[in-house]
């Protein structure tokens, strides 16, 4: 693999750092924010949350000037909207301003989920493109680690403490957007969206040297063959992509029907339950995050040495052992292993969904409309994210634990049922050669 390539795909993952560094930092600030403005419960929630209404809208509409204006300036933007929330969050003087600066940046990683790991997909080789792709969710965990850390360094730096641990985002944030401008635009946009054969030959030159002038041009002319330039395939919501369409709704639906969020979010609560106490943000914010990160660089390691399908069985067995013996600790009272089932949970998905959604989704589009199927799968994640974490309150107080995990446990099962049935291996195979995989007509 050209170090070039890397370097590419490394600065585009960067927006995953940004995303995880952005959900997590606000936790180190919320507190400060309620008392500084006298918050009410209710206004105070809207203000946490204000993020994630943004990241819901801007995956929604992500696919647009990722296809419009293409990958490299999308990117760009995208770092551009998270330079304006952290400034805006370290300098905000009320509520208001600081929910409007929390949305901006909650609409910089909804986009991000749809144009980093498409622009990853389409510049990577295939037999390197699932690490590849794979590091915006490294990174997302790496942000959300290095976030808990910058919190704990800046939490004693006066009155103003909580304006820093926003306001210190800025830095990566341009950072970021400074790389972007080194970037070439995808190819496969240039080919397929804008039209510029020339430019996107050089382009496959840089990625792929080694290849002559000739092989060059067939694998244009194979790109855009592919891409079925005739006026149906601009269609989106057709049979013809029937496949495909599912597969990202069911992969993005099972990611969070396995609770991983809710479980994130509320892990001093479940903790509590348990008897911990006091020990529970320290396993959250410590724990579970290094966990994360460690079993989310080995899920990178082995997605094109295993595959996405391997992966998702394996992550699957693990949700289901994991959430099996969470549900029976708490029927039978057995608190004591819950931590180490919590842990168990956490490195089954970063091994499993954690590490191949991004990657999956990214995969299994025809050029053409690569940019609305990622922003299916990423809203689609991003709305069931939000129902979750809003609706599981109110499950806890309404059922019992175990009868909870138990749920999460037979969706998982589902999922297990869903890899076996449905789920398509995409390990080394060029992106033109997985549309003919899952049938979908180039004409």
């Amino acid at each position: 693999m050209r170090g070039r390539i890397f370097y590419w795909s490394l600065t585009s993952a960067l927006a995953g750092f940004l995303f995880g560094f952005d959900t997590v930092v606000i936790s180190g600030a919320e507190k400060k924010i309620q008392s500084i403005w006298n918050l009410s419960d209710g206004t105070h929630g809207i203000a946490m949350a204000a993020a994630l209404y943004g990241t819901v809208l801007g995956s929604i509409l992500g696919g647009w000037p990722t296809d419009r204006f293409g990958r490299k300036a999308t990117l760009l933007g995208i770092g551009v909207l998270y330079v304006l929330s952290a400034i805006g969050c370290a300098f905000a003087w009320d509520v208001t301003s600081f929910i409007v600066a929390r949305f901006i940046g909650g609409i910089g990683i909804g986009v991000s989920t749809v144009a980093a790991p498409l622009y990853i997909s389409e510049i990577a080789p295939p037999a390197h493109r699932g690490r590849l792709a794979g590091m915006f969710q490294f990174n997302i965990v790496f942000g959300i680690v290095v976030a808990f850390l910058s919190n704990a360094l800046l939490n004693g730096v006066g009155e103003n403490a909580w304006r820093w641990m926003l306001g210190v985002a800025a830095f990566p944030s341009i950072i970021y957007a400074v790389m972007c401008l080194g970037l070439p635009e995808s190819p496969r946009w240039l080919l397929t969206r804008k039209g510029d054969r020339a430019e996107g030959l050089r382009v496959l030159g840089l990625i792929e040297p080694e290849k002559s002038v000739a092989e060059r041009e067939a694998l244009a002319n194979s790109i855009v063959a592919a891409s079925s330039q005739d006026r149906s395939s601009g269609v989106f919501w057709t049979t013809r992509l029937r496949v495909p369409i599912m597969l990202a709704i069911l992969v993005a639906f099972f990611n969070q029907l396995s609770g991983i969020n809710a479980i994130l979010y509320f892990a001093p609560r479940i903790f509590e339950l348990t008897g911990l106490g006091e020990k529970a943000a320290l396993l959250q914010s410590v724990g579970i995050g290094i966990t994360n990160l460690v079993f989310t660089f080995v899920g990178l390691w082995l997605i094109d040495r295993l595959g996405r399908r391997t992966l998702l069985y394996i992550g699957s067995f693990g949700y289901i052992a994991s959430l099996g013996l969470c549900a029976w600790a708490f029927f039978t009272k057995t608190y004591g292993i819950v931590p180490a089932c919590i842990f168990a949970f956490i490195a089954a998905h970063a091994i499993g969904q954690g590490t191949v959604i991004w990657v999956l989704i990214s995969e299994i589009f025809p050029s053409r409309q690569r940019a609305e199927g990622q922003a299916l799968g990423s809203a689609t994640h991003w709305i069931f994210a939000a129902l979750l974490t809003t609706l599981f309150p109110k499950m806890v107080g309404a059922f019992p634990p175990g009868y909870i995990f138990l749920f999460f446990c037979g969706m998982m099962v589902l999922q297990l049922i869903w890899v076996k049935t449905m789920v398509p291996e995409t390990k080394g195979v060029p992106l033109e050669e997985i549309q003919k995989k899952l049938g979908i007509r180039t004409s």
